[in-house]
């Protein structure tokens, strides 16, 4: 008998950990990956049946420690490029999501166990929730929100308009749920008994299958009849510049050589298309300070080089839109630097502001945690000086919600991973933008996948304001999007080239629900799954009284 319980403890474990690596690639998959660019989006529905089918296997203490190697797995294999950002960037993450999930998985197993019925749509509502609480706060990360990886499927992606990218989590999310409810019940046995039960179910929850059959199909009528036409839209014509220049390599020779590479594709391009309206060149496509080297001078070959650059926009015939470092001098006691640093996006139009440099300027709100911004200086230093010491460069965070026009078009400029971020899109559209520009440089991972990645979850800025997107990336996707969220052009990756394309002037003709409401849905979601926890704990307790 104990070497009878012994192998079936073992047998058990063996499952348990089979569904463990087959959720991690099913949580990859459906995203772009190695394996293709666009993913496989059809996985996404089913992506998390092995999840949820671990979690009814297991102890609620082991849940803990089952969901925290789930997040830890699934962000190395699903981010695994994040290895050459920064030494610390993958451990970061790494470490961050075995927290999150060693968090999640429980409050998954208390629903699983306090609804025995109804469980399997408590656990839709903890996952729904969940995917909208990681992207808050100083740790805010979109990546591996599962209804960006529907990013391919137009027509899935229309109701972002109104519910922005949660209501696609739902809806995707949604059926792995409700097959995981329909064969849990088995679960516990061998796996040739999983599917014994699934049949009673549907008899029990047929109704909540067809409500999701009828979302669906709602979904894709919506958005067959949902997008907006722009055919006799005017249009402003827009050159973006990808020089594909390596952010790893510094020093005045490399900066030299990026700037003969922007200026030289910025004239080819001019040179193709004189109908041209505006230049765009990539996040901190151009390194030196402009306005910082061009008053103060304590860098000669730096401050000759801004020199040349100035000189070469005001001799453009169009105005310049371009990624730079913004410094001023401190005035603050705290700030142990004499300078102040923002990531910036400048424009410069010839006549105007280019020489003395006063440009308009953008700089960017949402900063990278840990490699751009840390707060939490004085509560951690051993992690601040930690970060120092692994070369990481500080921004200070900016606050305006800028909005610049170019021959009628009104634009905002999101900056790099700050278009992964519904929130600061919908800011910028109701400020006023038209269009949103990102200027992004994702070169420094040497990898498609990430800039895919990147590109999929950027394209639902489009659908949820009904705007157009253009991105100017250092190596990658540079591309321009409809307000449909159709992409309509695209450069090649990893080439020195430029792309040039139309962006329609959209009149202001409505606000688009998410607009109005913006992440609504995604604290909706939260807040159902946190009063049914209570709700379901209370309950459990106050019968356990009475017995």
């Amino acid at each position: 008998m104990p070497l009878e319980r012994k192998a079936s403890g073992l047998r058990h474990f063996a499952v348990n950990l089979v569904l463990l690596v087959v959720a991690v690639l099913f949580f990859a998959l459906p995203q772009p990956n190695l394996l293709s660019l666009k993913g496989f989006p059809i996985f996404a529905y089913i992506a998390f049946v092995p999840l949820f089918l671990l979690v009814r296997r297991v102890s609620f203490r082991a849940s803990f420690l089952w969901g925290g190697f789930y997040g830890m797995l699934s962000y190395c294999v699903f981010t695994y490029w994040l290895g050459v950002f920064h030494p610390l960037a993958l451990y970061v993450i790494a470490t961050l999501y075995f927290i999150y999930l060693l968090l999640t998985l429980p409050v998954l197993k208390l629903a699983d166990t306090l609804f025995p019925r109804y469980g399997f749509i408590v656990q839709w509502l903890v996952w729904c929730g969940y995917e909208y609480l990681k992207t808050l706060g100083f740790n805010g990360y979109s990546y591996g929100v599962i209804g960006y990886s529907q990013w391919s499927w137009p027509l899935v992606i229309q109701i972002a308009s109104i519910f922005g990218v949660w209501g696609v989590s739902a809806l995707v999310t949604f059926p792995s749920a409700w097959i995981a409810g329909g064969i849990k019940d088995a679960a516990l046995g061998p796996v040739k008994t999983w599917f014994s039960g699934f049949s009673r179910f549907v008899r029990d929850h047929w109704l909540s299958g067809v409500i999701w059959v009828a979302a669906m199909a709602g979904t894709l009528i919506f958005g067959v009849f949902s997008q907006v036409d722009y055919s006799a839209s005017p249009t402003v014509r827009v050159a973006l510049v990808q020089p594909n220049s390596d952010p790893w390599k510094g020093g005045i020779n490399s900066y030299r050589r990026d700037f003969a590479t922007l200026s030289r594709l910025s004239d080819q391009a001019l040179a193709e298309d004189p109908s041209i309206d505006f230049v765009v060149w990539p996040e901190t496509a151009f390194i030196p300070r402009i306005k910082w080297h061009y008053r103060y001078r304590e860098d000669h070959e730096s401050a000759e080089l801004v020199l040349r650059l100035l000189d070469y926009l005001e001799s453009q015939p169009v105005p310049f839109v371009m990624g730079n470092d913004d410094a001023i001098k401190a005035h603050s006691d705290d700030n142990d630097e004499d300078r102040i640093d923002y990531n910036a996006v400048f424009l410069f139009t010839p006549g105007k502001n280019v020489v003395p440099p006063e440009p308009e300027y953008y700089r960017k709100i949402h900063l990278v945690p840990f490699t751009e911004h840390f707060p939490y200086r004085k509560l951690f230093p051993w992690v601040y000086d930690l970060l120092v010491a692994t070369d990481t460069h500080f921004w200070a965070q900016g606050t305006e919600r800028t909005v610049f026009e170019i021959n009628g078009l009104k634009f905002s400029t999101p900056i790099c991973f700050e278009d992964t971020f519904g929130y600061l899109s919908r800011d910028f559209v109701n400020a006023g933008a038209r269009a949103i520009v990102n200027l992004t440089n994702d070169a420094w991972a040497h990898s498609e996948p990430c800039q895919w990645q990147h590109m999929s979850m950027a394209i639902f800025r489009t659908v949820e304001n009904r705007v157009p997107l253009v991105r100017s990336t250092a190596s990658g996707q540079t591309c321009i999007v409809d307000p449909n969220g159709h992409i309509v052009a695209m450069a090649e990756p990893f080439t020195e080239t430029w792309l040039t394309g139309d962006i329609p002037v959209l009149p202001e003709t409505g606000k688009t629900l998410y607009r109005i409401w913006g992440d609504l849905w995604g604290k909706v979601f939260a807040l159902s799954a946190a009063l049914l926890i209570a709700f379901g704990t209370l309950l459990t307790f106050l019968r356990k009284r009475r017995s």
